[in-house]
């Protein structure tokens, strides 16, 4: 008998079984989190729904929406959307209270002021970011479903904004109170421990380019491509910082901090180009002379440690990282150098070991006790662009006005709620940009999917149903799998079949399954968003190049104004800004594009420092000469002229220890100069 367990056939089975129960593991393994966000999903909405109808509120389906849209895969994500969901309800009520105070017998100037209203909104939703940029969509959301409620067939004011207000936010705070409870219950988080891995493996490999840079000296090799993979990785880290403040009440009083390791990254990373660029312009042997001044200033053993960031060697003692980082990057600063060019470098090296120190301050906040003397600072919005924005702002207004028309003109029952989610698809969808129109057209489909499903349950399902509990198995067997697929895929389809299937179902205290208001209902949320969807045609947003052009000669509109005033101001403010402008370039936008802007980064932070000491030691006249040659785009007389103030610094004698800043200010014009080199037709367009 055992040698038929011997037998070809049965080793063949063996082998494709155990294959099989070890594929069979991986994929539980990897479906487990999202079944269990499926669950949570589910489990949030019910207990919405329970307790709205306790309360007996007139529209208790919009807790249980608000619950199911606050849900999100990560607890961070979910604590911190739910908060901005209710700021910007809060904002929306208030509105919407004082327009229809404003205007209580003038349907038309309401309906102007609500569209109004809502272009403000997408306008203040495009200049900001992330979950803050929500809130802002939501406030015009939200006054259009108050102002749904109290508007009559044609568009008549009932006069009950206030107490609607009131009613809304109650629906819509507790069902944010509900999804809160499930899963703070349920899900410990994550959010700080992912940071903290991506904060070290990036500055790892940031000190690691760096070094490998320095090394190659003269060497032409291929760290561009590495530069704009790490340029990627810190934008990504943005909405991984929201959501790590969601999970903690500490971090967001030290918000600051996250924010300050993306500006730390980006330093570094624009010293980096600035370092390499030197190199590659300089003659081989002077660049390698330099670049070995810079590394015998830097301690071999902290040159090794950005090779232990994946292994975690920076989780240990980020404190004791942070002082070293700065500690050598105040001893390049302060230590004598022979040449512009050694001064240089050693000046960006410094400048990038300062942002991986700051980063790491960062990295030390999520894993060690923040000091007592740290204060949140205030965070400052940049602008990148404000065509965009006013685009975005206009679009809402011409959308909500013309729907308002056709309701009144056609008298459509349902105009009201169509005005709602078209108000969804032209403010919440708006800051995607190029992405928008894709995102709303999915997001319809996903609509209409959700009634399809809607239509059986309400019709086929529920009036064979008269308990709470058998609803919340009827809702368990929707929303447990749609949850779990929207986790593992994130499809903006996906997202609104979950979103709207319980306004479309609208569960209630006492049922009523009339199939003409259902089916009014679901055409108003399907033709409201497809009505947004066309607006995004109407008046499309920026094409990714237009939106990189305009980029561009913002960028160099600011240099040269800066240039002819010769008021420049301080670094962070400039970097700041160039920062926020390297964030908004599309993804679209070609390397060389993105050179031009680090360039112009440079040429800024360059003339800014050399303003200081030139106003200090002179020569004033020659040196606002060069900045007038630079603001007119007359490329070769500005770098004529910075050579004047090259030669004036180097003939002035050594005195009174002023020798660094006078070889400090020539390396700033070696390097706006090897800048304005490399992109003359950029640095010399016409304006």
């Amino acid at each position: 008998m055992l040698a038929g367990f011997s037998h070809p056939l049965f080793i063949h089975f063996r082998k494709h079984s155990s294959q099989i129960v070890t594929q069979t593991e991986n994929l539980a393994r990897e479906s487990l989190p999202a079944l269990l966000f499926g669950l949570r999903l589910w489990a949030s909405t019910c207990l919405a729904l329970y307790v709205a109808f306790r309360l007996e509120l007139d529209n208790a389906f919009w807790a249980g929406t608000t619950a199911a849209i606050v849900c999100q895969p990560h607890l961070g994500a979910s604590l911190r959307k739910g908060w901005f969901r209710m700021l910007g309800t809060l904002v929306g009520a208030v509105a919407i209270v004082i327009l229809t105070a404003l205007f209580p017998q003038d349907r038309i100037a309401f309906l102007s002021a609500l569209a109004l209203w809502c272009g403000a909104s997408a306008f203040v939703a495009t200049l900001l970011r992330n979950f803050a940029s929500y809130a802002a969509a939501l406030s015009g959301f939200t006054a259009a479903v108050i102002a749904t409620d109290q508007l009559g067939a044609v568009g008549g004011l009932n006069g009950d904004a206030f107490m609607l207000a009131i009613q809304r936010s109650t629906e819509i705070i507790l069902g944010i109170v509900c999804a809160g409870v499930i899963l703070a219950a349920t899900d410990f988080g994550g959010a700080r421990r992912r940071l903290a891995a991506s904060l070290a493996s990036l500055t790892a490999d940031i000190a690691t380019g760096i070094d490998s840079t320095l090394r190659a000296g003269a060497q032409n090799l291929p760290f561009q491509p590495i530069r704009r993979d790490l340029t990627r990785r810190v934008i990504a880290l943005d909405p991984v910082i929201d959501e790590a403040i969601g999970e903690s009440a500490g971090l967001r009083y030290h918000s600051s901090v996250l924010r300050g390791t993306m500006v730390g990254m980006f330093a570094a990373l624009s010293a980096w180009r600035g370092i390499a660029a030197r190199l590659a312009n300089a003659p081989e042997t002077e660049a390698r002379k330099d670049a070995d001044a810079v590394l015998n200033e830097i301690p071999l053993k902290l040159r090794d440690m950005s090779q232990q960031g994946r292994s975690g060697g920076w989780l240990s003692d980020p404190v004791d990282m942070q002082r070293q980082y700065r500690g050598v990057g105040e001893t390049l600063r302060s230590s004598p150098f022979d040449t512009p060019s050694t001064r240089l470098i050693a000046d960006q090296t410094a400048k990038a070991l300062f942002g991986i120190a700051q980063a790491i301050g960062g990295l030390a906040l999520l894993v060690a006790a923040p000091r007592r003397n740290e204060q949140s600072k205030t965070v400052h919005v940049s602008v990148p662009d404000w065509l965009p924005a006013l685009i975005n702002g206009a679009r809402a207004f011409l959308a909500i006005m013309a729907i308002a028309i056709f309701w009144i003109a056609t008298s459509w029952p349902n105009g009201a709620a169509a005005i709602t989610w078209a108000a969804v698809a032209v403010t919440i969808f708006a800051p995607r940009a190029e992405e928008a129109y894709s995102f709303v057209m999915a997001f319809m489909i996903g609509a209409v999917i959700s009634a399809i499903f809607a239509a059986i349950i309400a019709f086929a399902i529920l009036p064979q149903i008269d308990t709470f509990a058998g609803l919340c198995v009827v809702l368990g067997l929707f929303l447990v799998p749609a949850g779990a697929a929207m986790s593992k895929w994130q499809s903006p389809v996906l997202v609104a079949v979950v979103a709207l299937f319980i306004p479309l179902l609208m569960p209630a205290n006492e049922m009523t399954y009339n199939t003409v208001n259902f089916y009014n209902n679901a055409l108003a949320i399907v033709g409201g968003t497809g009505l947004g969807a066309f607006f995004f045609r109407v008046l499309p947003p920026l094409a990714p190049a237009t939106q990189t052009r305009r980029l561009l000669a913002l960028t160099l509109n600011d240099l040269r104004r800066m240039a002819r005033l010769g008021v420049p101001g301080e670094t962070d403010d400039w970097d700041r800004r160039m920062y926020a402008r390297l964030v908004a370039m599309p993804s679209a936008a070609e390397p060389i594009q993105r050179a031009r802007l680090l360039a112009a980064l440079s040429v800024g932070e360059q003339i800014i420092q050399l303003c200081h000491i030139v106003g200090a030691h002179g020569p004033r006249h020659q040196f606002d000469v060069a900045l007038g040659h630079l603001a007119r785009g007359e490329i070769g007389q500005t770098i004529h002229q910075l050579g004047e103030v090259d030669r004036y610094f180097e003939l002035l004698p050594a005195q009174n220890g002023l020798q660094p800043d006078f070889l400090r200010a020539r390396s700033c014009i070696l390097a706006i100069a090897g800048a304005l080199n490399q992109h003359p037709s950029y640095f010399g367009a016409a304006s």
